[in-house]
Formats: structure tokens, C-alpha cells, sequence
């Protein structure tokens, strides 16, 4: 039952590439033309052909690691193309359709994400171990995306290139009070109080990496301008004259983007600026990936700029700028991913062959993700005050990247529209 099943979804999808099935009982199947790309996939058990059918994503991302799917002749990042490719070329059985519908439509349940709800899914992922993460990021521990100004970038002059162009749109000047929202390990926060003499309130729901944060900043002997809390933006008070927020949109949800864009308001000074760096869908809305939120984000969801758009115009909010960046995050995650390669060993002796392979895969889904769907990056720049930056961008692109925008104060817009 489930084989034949499995035969009709893949006769539909298959348009574009060929991709060859090894079923459990040794036959071998073709789908698709004979043109393209060509990949082949062993499934070794029936109950995989079952979850390939109920929930392909969940079904795929689980075989794959269990090594019930295994690659012949390919990469895991050539059949996954493949899969990829096609499954948006060609059409999808009525049952999968009303699922991906029902599972579109509960987002707002599974996304309430209370603040204890928060702290544990951040936990999830972030508090795996900060050994884990140093063999592959950048030596800032970046764990965003990094801005590619020139192809030839390391990893490392690419990041130090985001921070500069982040600080750039914010304006910053000495003695500024930043508040950093998901600061991570500290990068960013670092970055404003040492290079730029600012005094910095970075908040994380991850006890490892606030504890990471607080010593590098003890380190560099930042303590006296750094602050880093345990805390939930809902819980934040005070205003601050800018605003950061790298990478944390992605876990708020849906049901609360009135409530993180309120709160950025409410925090943010008269004549402040905020810049909120998250990725986004350029296209309309879609069902999160479950095996995405079951083995890596739970809670998160990449939102569409038209689910964002109503609650930053609820806010009373300026959007002065909004940037698209498009393939910088799939150059970055191969950077990721190469470097992870490059220490399998170590890091399967940290927890187990199962994990590496869950781990690839993610890494790998999500340059795919980039480079075959309508996935970006968005910059969005807010402000109280329409003239709270200046009316052209030239102010970004200072001859030296990394070199510290004009300490020119804005007029206060006196008038509110």
C-alpha cells in the first residue's frame, strides 16, 4: 500500500530531475525525465515509505538520520535539490495539500511561545554545549548571518562586515545606551561597547550562552559597559537610545509579533533608531518545516514580510529603511558547513554519528532554503522619527566598511504622522 502510494506522489512531483528509488523489497524505480539532475535514494524498511507519505518532510529529516534513506552515487545536498526543486515544480497529492494547510493554520497554537515556553525551547538548541558551536562559527561566535561585500570574504572578515554595516544604520555614537535582543554569545554587544564606546544591556533566554557572554566581556574588560541578563524582551524596561535585535525574531511567533514590535517602541527613545535583522519569506506565508521545529527550533518560524508589515505599522513605528539580503546566508551556512565537516570526528566523539547526521542535514536543508526558495534575510530599520537618519543611504557605504558613521545628532521630528 504504502509503495504504491509513495509511486503516485513521486510520478506527480518529479517534472524537472530523475530520481531513482531502491524500494525495501530491491526493486528500483525511475521518476521524472530523463534530463536534469539524477539522484538515488535507497530506503531500506516499509515504515519509511509510510512517514515519506503521512509527513514527507518529518518522514525524510528523520530516515535520513536514522540512515533508513541512505544516498547511491549522490550527496545529500544533490538529492535534496532534487526533492526540493521539484517538489515547488510539480504538483502534491490532495492529502499532503490539507495537511500542509492544517499544519499552516495551527501555527498560532504551537507558536504562542510563553516566556517559559520560550526559555526552553531556546534551550533546545542553544544550550547544546558551546563547544559544539566554536567549531564552526566565526571566531566572534557569530551565529547570524554574515554580509559578503566582496565574494573572496573569509567567514570572519564577513561577519566583522555585518556588525559594521549594523552599526552603520544605527548611528551609533559614544556613550550611547544599546539594548542588544538576543545578544547570543556576546558578539555584537562586544562589538558596540569596545569599537564604539557604547553601553550595552544584552538579553538571551540561554543560560549557556549568557554565561559565555559574561566572560568574555570580564576578558576584554568590558564589564563596566556591558551588561548581559537572563531575560525576556517582554520583561525589559527602561528606554535605550538604540535598539539590535540579530537572528531572534525567527523565535517569537506569530501570535506575538504585536507584542515584540510594541515592546521595541515602548523601549526605544523619542529620537532613537532600532535595527531588527531577521530571516524572512519573500513570497506569501507557509507551514513551518515540523522536523525543523521537532529537532532544531521548536517555536521558531520564518514569517513573511506581509505577516511582519501589520504589527511594525501597529507600532507607530518608522520602517526608514528596509533591506533584502538574498544569498549572504547560504554563503554563510556553507562556511558553517564546511568547517563542521572539517571536525566530524570531534564533534561525533561530543555526542554520536545520529547527531552529526541530523546536524548536516539541517545545515544543509537551510543553504537549500536560500538558494532554491524564497528565503532572504530583511533588515528593518525603525524609528519614531522620520528624520531620524538621513534621506539617502549614503551614510551606509563609507569608503572604509568598517569605519564608524558621522556622530551627527538628528533634528527631533516635532511633528507625529
Amino acid at each position: 500500500m504504502w509503495a504504491k502510494l509513495l509511486d503516485r506522489f513521486l510520478t506527480e512531483m518529479m517534472v524537472e530531475d530523475r530520481l531513482t528509488i531502491t524500494y525495501p523489497d530491491g526493486n528500483t524505480r525511475d521518476y521524472g525525465p530523463d534530463s536534469g539532475a539524477h539522484v538515488h535514494l535507497a530506503v531500506t524498511d516499509e515504515e519509511t515509505l509510510r512517514a515519506l507519505i503521512v509527513n514527507p518532510d518529518l518522514g525524510l529529516g528523520e530516515a535520513y538520520m536514522d540512515e533508513r534513506i541512505v544516498p547511491r552515487n549522490c550527496t545529500l545536498e544533490d538529492a535534496l535539490t532534487v526533492i526540493i526543486r521539484n517538489r515547488f515544480q510539480g504538483g502534491l497529492p490532495p492529502w499532503l495539500l490539507m495537511a500542509n494547510r492544517a499544519r499552516f493554520h495551527m501555527r498560532r497554537f504551537i507558536q504562542k511561545n510563553a516566556p517559559k515556553a520560550s526559555r526552553q525551547n531556546v534551550a533546545h538548541h542553544y544550550d547544546i554545549s558551546d563547544d559544539l558551536y566554536r567549531l564552526f562559527l566565526d571566531e566572534d561566535m557569530q551565529y547570524s548571518c554574515a554580509y559578503f561585500r566582496d565574494d573572496d570574504m573569509t567567514l570572519e572578515q564577513a561577519q566583522i562586515a555585518k556588525k559594521a554595516h549594523i552599526a552603520n544604520k544605527l548611528r551609533i555614537e559614544p556613550g550611547m545606551r544599546v539594548l542588544d535582543i538576543g545578544c547570543g554569545w556576546g558578539g555584537m554587544a562586544l562589538t558596540l561597547a569596545r569599537d564604539y564606546g557604547c553601553d550595552v544591556t544584552g538579553i538571551t533566554l540561554s543560560a549557556n550562552q549568557l554565561d559565555t557572554a559574561q566572560k568574555r566581556a570580564d576578558a576584554e574588560g568590558l564589564s563596566d559597559r556591558i551588561h548581559f541578563n537572563l531575560q525576556d524582551y517582554r520583561h525589559t524596561s527602561g528606554t535605550f537610545d538604540r535598539i539590535v535585535s540579530v537572528g531572534m525574531l525567527e523565535h517569537v511567533g506569530v501570535p506575538n509579533f504585536d507584542t515584540y514590535f510594541g515592546r521595541v517602541a515602548e523601549l526605544l527613545d523619542p529620537d532613537g533608531i532600532a535595527l531588527i535583522h531577521t530571516i524572512g519569506r519573500s513570497a506569501p506565508p507557509m507551514a513551518h518545516s515540523s522536523w525543523i521545529n521537532k529537532y532544531i527550533f521548536p517555536g521558531g518560524y520564518v514569517p513573511s514580510l506581509s505577516e511582519l508589515a501589520p504589527a511594525m505599522e501597529r507600532s507607530g513605528l518608522w520602517q526608514s529603511d528596509i533591506e533584502i539580503w538574498r544569498l549572504h546566508y547560504a554563503k554563510t551556512i556553507r562556511h558553517w558547513r564546511d568547517r563542521f565537516d572539517a571536525n566530524v570526528a570531534e564533534i561525533e566523539a561530543m555526542h554520536d554519528a545520529r547527531f552529526v547526521r541530523m546536524f548536516r542535514y539541517y545545515l544543509t536543508v537551510c543553504i537549500l532554503s536560500f538558494e532554491h526558495q524564497m528565503q532572504a534575510v530583511y533588515h528593518f530599520q525603525l524609528a519614531h522619527q522620520r528624520n531620524a537618519v538621513p534621506l539617502t543611504r549614503d551614510y551606509l557605504h563609507p569608503r572604509d566598511a568598517t569605519a564608524k558613521p558621522a556622530a551627527t545628532a538628528p533634528k527631533r521630528d516635532k511633528q507625529h504622522a
